[in-house]
């Protein structure tokens, strides 16, 4: 289980959250939306401080991460990634 994040999706972080290096953008299951795993839940996003690290990646200097409960993700990878067309972020698993 890994997470990739595209420099689309990195420059978004940037721009929409202000992130810079050093922060850190948590992942987590969120109830409610509607999600390709985990019918009834869908991903939220928030900068955060780790504290239990399942799983990270690091780009650009800012650790994106979800925490160790990962059952929402069924053991599959994340990628996130810019959608030009809506201007936001889109979710997929692989």
């Amino acid at each position: 289980m890994n997470i990739s994040i595209t420099k689309g999706a990195v420059d978004w972080f940037k721009q929409e959250m202000d992130a810079q290096p050093g922060d850190s953008i948590r992942f987590f299951a969120r109830y409610g939306g509607c999600s390709t795993v985990q019918s009834g839940f869908s991903l939220g996003v928030a900068k955060d401080t780790p504290h239990a690290v399942g799983i990270s990646t690091v780009v650009d200097g800012m650790t994106f991460y979800m925490e160790d409960d990962l059952w929402d993700l069924n053991v599959q990878d994340l990628v996130v990634d810019f959608d030009e067309a809506s201007g936001e972020l889109r979710f997929s698993f692989e």
